[in-house]
């Protein structure tokens, strides 16, 4: 069999690694670079372009060039370059086809089979989409694997016999994921994992876009916008000023030539960029309450993803952690480098019990299920699958059918931590008929949920008495990801005056340390959250939450 190359398949770069002798390497692409963008150019004539000579195209050709088309994994959307139109996972398997043409050229042997790395908090709807670009790429994918599961493999294997608990904070071009884990002499036990699918570096870039001017519309002026954009966040990682110069960028409706010229210091960009820097907080905290550890139970902090090199950012997890970051792996190459080490593994070039990895299921998985109230019935959300736990995992749950003599039932499975199903998100469903007639609460119906190593979810239910059954892969092809929620806008909502002082004064308080355990933080985002989804009487009983703990604090 061929051997199993890694890649990193990423929002703004991807990279692909190999293991040769023993050790990850880097595999460089047609320039001999390790790093690609991922940014793909569909000519005219169908020809396509990858990487450094496809982004030249996105000034001059922006309606057939992508990038950042990750954002879109799963979404269902379409993408249309020359009348013709693409799926995002079309678009993902160019740029997966083109870094396993250089693996072959490299490695002088054809390459068919790859693990791919995926954000831990990536949706079971963007796994398959991931898993359908490798396909659709000629590639057997052989393993799905979490970004910073990655990142912790490949600290592990220089690492073997340390005994330590390790944060990894990933924060790329367009996702955040944060996981607790345990490393113990070769064993890489994966605790928790908390993360947004919808913030990172590109969204960094919009905020400095804004503060420069507006592209009015115009694709063109938009790309040198995000350029120059781009190039002001990276160097003001290092330096204290960087001078935005874009000459005749537009042209006002008078005919006159509009240009940006403006100086933007590390200062007020770190301000621009507070309030989605500081979101990042909360997974922290959440990911450490759900794997039962303190920020003084964690031995090493690992950094991952481009955006960490922005000092602020690096500023708020070693806050958080209440310790210094270590620059142990490398931001960019790391997470390409795990998944040659994954594949090595499954090939057998690192030697088996080296590494031992366990990882666990980012979200909680569980059905639609009806239940009786006191004024009216209702769907509310059954776990059955709870989230962080150990993968792969299968568990069952004993149903009835909810009305009398009812022959067949719908299972509608979803993903989330609500107990209100419209707040969480629906995966697919299976229908189940042969229910032999009987009065209600007689006839059990198992349902069993199994969850595979890359994070792809399969249903099944049988009726007990009569082994009737069905067994089926969730479908989620077209399922769009909830996007994450703005909470930055909250205070634009309906009715969010009347929440402001308090919120005001938890963050205050988590501002100035009494928020150790980082409930306030986690009771003012769901505050947030309900206010933007304009669900006030939850918002109201949150406050009384909230106002509870603020006078324990007192």
């Amino acid at each position: 069999m061929s051997r199993i190359i890694g890649i990193d398949l990423g929002t703004s770069t991807s990279e692909a690694a190999c293991i040769v002798n023993g050790a990850p390497k880097l595999i460089p692409n047609t320039l001999g670079k390790c790093i690609t963008p991922s940014v793909v150019h569909i000519a005219e004539d169908g020809g396509i372009l990858v990487g450094e000579s496809a982004a030249e195209y996105l000034f001059t050709r922006p309606d057939c060039t992508f990038m950042e088309v990750k954002r879109l994994t799963g979404s269902g959307e379409i993408l249309r370059a020359h009348g013709k139109e693409y799926s995002p996972e079309e678009i993902q398997s160019m740029l997966l086809r083109y870094l396993a043409g250089c693996a072959e050229t490299w490695l002088g042997e054809k390459i068919s089979r790859a693990v791919i790395t995926v954000p831990a908090y990536f949706t079971d709807a963007q796994r398959r989409a991931t898993a359908k670009a490798g396909e659709l790429a000629a590639l057997n994918v052989e393993r799905i694997l979490n970004e910073p599961t990655a990142a912790a493999l490949d600290y592990g294997l220089a690492n073997l016999k340390e005994c330590r608990n390790v944060l990894v904070y990933d924060l790329g071009g367009g996702t955040l994921d944060v996981t607790v884990l345990e490393l113990f002499e070769g064993v890489i036990d994966v605790k928790a994992s908390r993360g947004n699918n919808h913030l990172g570096g590109k969204d960094f870039d919009e905020i400095i876009m804004a503060a420069l001017a507006d592209s009015g519309g115009d694709e063109r002026a938009r790309m040198r916008l995000k350029k120059a954009a781009e190039d002001c966040k990276i160097a003001l990682s290092t330096g204290e000023a960087y001078q935005v110069s874009l000459p005749f960028l537009l042209t006002a409706k008078d005919g006159k030539p509009i240009s940006v010229e403006k100086t933007v210091s590390r200062a007020e960009f770190e301000v621009w960029i507070r309030e989605k820097v500081e979101s990042t907080r909360e997974p922290m905290l959440t990911a450490l309450s759900d794997a039962g550890l303190s920020p003084a139970d964690m031995d090493v902090i690992l950094l991952v993803g481009g955006s960490t090199r922005i000092p602020c950012v690096r500023r708020l997890v070693e806050e958080s952690m209440s310790a210094a970051s270590q620059s142990l792996v490398d931001p960019d190459l790391t997470v390409a480098r795990g998944a040659a080490i994954q594949a090595g593994l499954l090939e057998g070039s690192i030697a088996d019990g080296d590494l031992v990895l366990t990882d666990v299921c980012p979200y909680t998985l569980g059905i639609a299920s009806m239940h009786e109230g006191l004024y009216d019935d209702r769907l509310l959300f059954d776990p059955i699958i709870l989230r962080n736990t150990t993968i792969p995992a299968e568990k069952s749950k004993l149903y009835h059918p909810f009305t009398d003599f009812q022959t067949s039932v719908t299972i509608e499975a979803y993903q989330g931590d609500s107990s209100d199903i419209e707040d969480n998100e629906k995966l697919g469903e299976v229908h189940l008929t042969g229910i032999p007639p009987a009065r209600r609460g007689k006839e059990p119906i198992e349902v069993v949920f199994a969850y595979d190593i890359n994070g792809i979810l399969q249903v099944k239910a049988s009726v007990v008495s009569t082994g009737k059954n069905i067994s089926a892969d969730i479908n989620t092809t077209g399922v769009k990801p909830r996007p994450a929620l703005d909470l930055t806008k909250w205070e634009s909502a309906n009715g969010a005056r009347q929440y402001r002082p308090a919120i005001r004064k938890a963050e205050k308080k988590i501002a100035e340390g009494y928020d150790e355990n980082g409930d306030l933080q986690i009771v003012v985002r769901r505050i947030k959250e309900a206010l933007l989804l304009e669900k006030g009487q939850q918002a109201a009983s949150l406050r009384n939450d909230l106002l509870e703990l603020l006078e324990l604090m007192k």
